[in-house]
């Protein structure tokens, strides 16, 4: 993996098997643990290499572990590396665009239904891949996917496991912008140079806030919006844009 910053936004690049291979043994740990290391920053962009953004599981340790019958413990042992990434991802301050240069399939599309934003080039697509391997979802897929394009689109990827193009993802709304492949890292630092710009209770709220909604019903949310509305008017943030905004200035929330 390379991580590198770019305008002051870091981004991890996926390589070699961590892009091929991203939910074996090997490689699910480092991925997890680079994340993690820059988790907290003002924002990430995350790339693959090559033609794989992050091609999801090693299918040649599957046929392994079903050979040994272990295949119930390596599946438990991934998902339980994946799934708390995912969640931590979802609730940081820290804002996600997925640079989808390549294919992304089974936890790997996970992955980047997980960030906040997904710009991809002419070469990305997406993929489920779950069924013709004979698994069900994970990756937080089956929850993160019907929100962006709805149920019965979603329905339909999964069980006829189809690939989307980049520009069939778009048209569905899974995908936020298609660009050129040679500025696809330029307009992904861009738009997590865009989303970041806030103070950081606005990011963390905001994305809490969002993420909530889907299981709360409106008073209980409310309840939630005045809580964290009202912790946000003790920032420093909130004193910066007041002054601002009547000051006719642009803010700094750095």
């Amino acid at each position: 993996m390379n991580v590198s910053q770019k305008d002051g936004v870091t981004v991890i690049q996926l390589t070699g098997g961590s892009a091929t291979q991203s939910f074996s043994r090997e490689y699910i740990p480092k991925i997890r643990d680079v994340i993690l290391e820059h988790i907290g920053c003002k924002a990430i962009v995350i790339t693959g290499e090559g033609r794989f953004f992050s091609a999801g599981a090693d299918l040649v340790a599957f046929q392994k572990s079903i050979d040994e019958g272990n295949s119930v413990e390596l599946i438990r042992y991934l998902t339980g590396i994946l799934h708390p990434l995912l969640l931590k991802m979802r609730s940081s301050e820290t804002i996600f665009v997925a640079a989808l240069n390549g294919a992304s399939a089974g936890g790997g599309l996970g992955l980047a239904l997980a960030c906040d934003a997904r710009i991809a080039s002419p070469g990305g697509k997406m993929a489920a891949s779950y069924s013709g391997i004979g698994l069900s979802p994970d990756g937080g897929t089956t929850w993160l996917l019907p929100r962006l394009v709805g149920e019965q689109v979603a329905r339909k990827f999964f069980f006829e496991n189809e690939v989307w193009s980049a520009e069939e993802a778009f048209a569905k709304g899974a995908i936020d912008e298609v660009v050129p492949e040679d500025s696809l890292i330029e307009r992904a630092v861009e738009v997590a140079n865009t989303w970041s710009q806030w103070g950081s209770h606005t990011k963390e709220a905001t994305k809490h806030l969002l993420l909530a909604q889907n299981v709360n019903d409106l008073e209980t949310h409310l309840k939630h919006e005045r809580t964290l509305i009202e912790a946000a008017g003790t920032t420093s943030a909130f004193a910066e844009g007041i002054d601002a905004f009547l000051n006719k200035r642009k803010p700094d929330f750095s």
